[in-house]
């Protein structure tokens, strides 16, 4: 089976999972634009930590607030990242040599590894710019989309909340 059929499997239990989520289509294409702001920070390894947070806080949909944060997944990383650093490059502009620290994934939790990564501000200026620009340009659309996916997809079920104005407060 190759690797595209896989992905629209997957995208289809996805999506098919945020259909069947039983709020409004307003409150889950929020949710999941919220995830996806969330995918596209440098907040690696905080990302889910911080949408499921935030769905409690705001009374979000923690499923859709989950599948919009794993938008950002180990085959998704480096592209989004390196997008987001030659975005950011193209306003600020980017180092012209820097070098990064050697790291294993326990030295994420270490004190010192964040401190050498803040001596190579020049490079990470770029990253987080592009990344915030990345972030805000996803979850807008992100959210028209699901919206309108969810309501077209309950409308051809039959099913329920049909009008794509109806919000119900939490």
């Amino acid at each position: 089976m190759g690797r595209a059929c896989l992905v629209r499997r997957a995208a289809g239990r996805y999506l098919r999972g945020l259909l069947s989520i039983d709020d409004t289509p307003h409150r889950i294409a929020l949710a999941f634009a919220i995830g996806v702001f969330l995918a596209f920070t440098p907040l690696l390894g905080l990302q889910t930590i911080l949408a499921l947070l935030l769905a409690f806080l705001l009374g979000l949909n923690r499923p859709a607030v989950l599948v919009g944060v794993f938008v950002s997944n180990p085959w998704t990383l480096v592209p989004i990242y390196t997008f987001a650093a030659w975005i950011g490059g193209l306003i600020v502009g980017s180092p012209a040599s820097a070098t990064l620290p050697h790291f294993g994934w326990g030295d994420l939790v270490r004190g010192d590894f964040w401190l050498g990564l803040l001596r190579n501000w020049e490079l990470f200026k770029p990253f987080l710019l592009g990344s915030g620009i990345l972030s805000i340009a996803a979850a807008f659309p992100s959210y028209l989309l699901v919206r309108i996916v969810i309501v077209r997809g309950r409308r051809a079920a039959g099913g329920r909340d049909t009008n794509p104005c109806h919000f119900t407060p939490a």
